[in-house]
């Protein structure tokens, strides 16, 4: 399983991986992004034998943040059929429902734990728990 990281951290980006390994992701790469632009550009230079399997992004970020960035990813037609899911520190429904709206296919809070990804990213990538 390939996955895109996107997170102005560094040090979520590798707790995000972390979860997901401990939630019984087997990831065979991990792409990382530091903000919204560059997991565009990104995503604008796969080809379809780089295909992707899974994108979170964190919805605040300086330079793009995750909306925007699913935003832009929807109206370029990038990595489509790709679930994606957002990451976030609270739970606000509008921003919940904004997420949605622009492609994201879950909503997960921080801190993250196996638990949460089991519940609500194993379905998406049909992966029996």
């Amino acid at each position: 399983m390939r996955a895109l990281i996107v997170d102005d951290s560094h040090v979520m980006r590798k707790v995000v991986e972390r979860q997901l390994r401990l939630a019984g992701i087997d990831l065979t790469e991990v792409l990382h992004a530091r903000d919204g632009r560059e997991a565009i550009d990104m995503l604008r230079y796969l080809d379809q034998s780089d295909a992707l399997d899974l994108i979170l992004t964190d919805i605040t970020m300086p330079v793009m943040g995750g909306l925007e960035f699913l935003e832009r990813r929807l109206a370029e037609g990038l990595a489509e059929g790709v679930p994606a899911a957002v990451i976030a520190t609270e739970e606000d429904e509008p921003l919940h429902r904004r997420a949605i709206a622009v492609g994201a296919r879950a909503y997960l809070r921080k801190p993250l734990n196996a638990d949460d990804i089991r519940t609500r990213l194993l379905p998406l990538l049909g992966i029996r728990n």
